[in-house]
C-alpha cells in the first residue's frame, strides 16, 4: 500500500483542474517546443490576455497541495543519496531513495545493499544486488 495516497490524489485532482501550459505560438511552429516559456515581450498578446482563446499564464494559484511537495508518484519522499552518511539520516518508512548522477557502480552497489537491507524505496538503482 502506498503512503500519503491521499495527498497523492488530492495533487492529481488538482493537476486535472490546471490548464495545459504550453510555450506560446509553439502551436503555430515547428521549431518551437511545447514546454513552458513566460511571454516577456511588451506587447505580447498572451502576456496582455488581450484576446479571448488564449492560454492562461502559469501563476502561483496553479500549484498542488504545499504537504504533497517533493512527493514521488509512490508517495515516498525524493532524496538524493551520494554515499552511505547521507543513506543513514533518512527513515525508510517515509524517504525514498535516488543516487545520485556521480556515484559510481562500486560505491552504488554497497549503498544498494544496505538500502535493501534497511528496506528502502529505491527509484534509479541500476544495479543487482544479487550480483554483489
Amino acid at each position: 500500500m502506498p503512503i500519503n495516497k491521499e495527498l497523492i490524489e488530492k495533487r492529481q485532482e488538482i493537476k486535472k483542474h490546471n490548464p495545459d501550459f504550453v510555450r506560446p505560438e509553439s502551436w503555430r511552429y515547428v521549431r518551437l517546443q511545447t514546454n513552458w516559456r513566460k511571454p516577456k515581450g511588451i506587447d505580447h498578446h498572451q502576456r496582455k490576455q488581450k484576446s479571448r482563446g488564449r492560454p492562461g499564464l502559469v501563476k502561483v494559484g496553479y500549484g498542488g497541495p504545499r504537504d504533497a511537495k517533493g512527493l514521488h508518484p509512490s508517495g515516498f519522499t525524493d532524496n538524493l543519496v551520494f554515499n552511505m552518511s547521507d543513506l543513514e539520516k533518512l527513515d525508510p518508512k517515509k524517504d525514498g531513495v535516488r543516487f545520485g548522477h556521480s556515484v559510481g557502480t562500486k560505491k552504488r552497489k554497497e549503498i544498494v545493499a544496505k538500502a535493501v537491507e534497511k528496506k528502502f524505496k529505491i527509484f534509479n538503482a541500476r544495479v543487482s544486488v544479487i550480483g554483489s
